[in-house]
């Protein structure tokens, strides 16, 4: 199923479904106002069908992620060690 998002323009609040594509939905849930909720836009999901991205395994893009973010990971921590907290 398709996922569609909304938004309430009585509560002011936007929320994404899934729902068959032929549904609506018209009534919000969470200030049970009728006829209030609009279909927003949404960017749809493109797959890249590269040759380069074929070749790379799941693993392996996961462990270069894990990688490129150590090094903001621990810039993060030294930042963390510098502030004194109280407690609550």
């Amino acid at each position: 199923m398709p996922r569609y998002s909304y938004y309430c323009e009585k509560c002011e609040i936007s929320i994404s479904l899934f729902h068959g594509i032929n549904e609506t939905i018209n009534n919000c849930e969470k200030c049970k106002s009728e006829n209030t909720m609009k279909k927003m836009l949404s960017t749809p999901i493109i797959l890249n069908n590269k040759d380069e991205a074929k070749n790379i395994s799941i693993g392996q893009l996961t462990k270069e992620y894990i990688k490129a973010n150590e090094e903001i990971l621990k810039e993060q921590k030294e930042e963390a060690k510098k502030d004194t907290y109280e407690p609550s």
